[in-house]
């Protein structure tokens, strides 16, 4: 379960990078993103991300039992339940990590594609605009041409300022992703740490077994 964990989110870390420099790749992972939003694509990614929500919800309910336990007992854990109490948060905290990246990758998508259609639009009223302003109208409709020049105009700092906003948004978004990536190499750290801790405990449960059985 750990490994799938793991290779889970460093598949979404890679993701992230690639969402957040304008590559060709880039392009290839937005036409597949879209691609899986479409038909049942959103479906089987609302039921993957609610099996992890129940296994997140399973792990932080096992560690309230757990503590539970330990204040029942005095405030002193065997050393199996500190086994099981290590197990289940690093779990807990990759299943919550995972499902962060998911939605960081989706919110990067979406700003990315808004950011695209607007530019779009920018593009158009611009080159409407240009063909207003180079083209030879009649005196009879000068001023029709003029107010729909303003109007364009209008639009097209409403757009700008639009553009602005997202471009904000997903600057914001590609800050979160440096973040997440430095917090996940912490988890590895920490993931090393708790394996170190787990068979120490191991060890000491071993000897534990071999003394019972030769007092015995």
């Amino acid at each position: 379960m750990q490994q799938l964990l793991f290779t889970v989110i460093f598949s979404e870390m890679t993701l992230i990078m690639v969402l957040s420099f304008k590559t060709p790749l880039r392009k290839l992972v937005i036409m597949t993103l879209d691609r899986i939003k479409r038909g049942r694509g959103p479906v089987v990614v609302k039921t993957v991300a609610g099996t992890f929500s129940v296994f997140l919800i399973s792990s932080i309910y096992s560690m309230l039992k757990i503590q539970r336990q330990q204040i029942d007992e005095g405030g002193v854990l065997n050393p199996t339940d500190q086994v099981l109490m290590a197990k289940h948060l690093l779990e807990a905290t990759l299943m919550g990590a995972s499902l962060f990246l998911a939605l960081m990758i989706d919110r990067l998508h979406h700003y990315i594609r808004e950011l695209r259609l607007r530019r779009k639009t920018m593009e158009a009223v611009k080159n409407q605009s240009r063909g207003f302003e180079d083209g030879t109208a009649g005196s009879s409709e000068e001023i029709k041409t003029e107010e729909e020049m303003t109007a364009l105009k209008a639009k097209l700092k409403h757009l700008e300022s639009e553009i602005e906003s997202k471009s904000k948004e997903v600057n914001a978004a590609e800050a979160n992703a440096v973040a997440l990536r430095k917090q996940s190499e912490g988890f590895l750290l920490e993931y090393d740490r708790l394996l170190e801790e787990n068979q120490n405990l191991r060890n000491q449960l071993q000897s534990l077994d071999w003394r019972l059985s030769h007092s015995g």
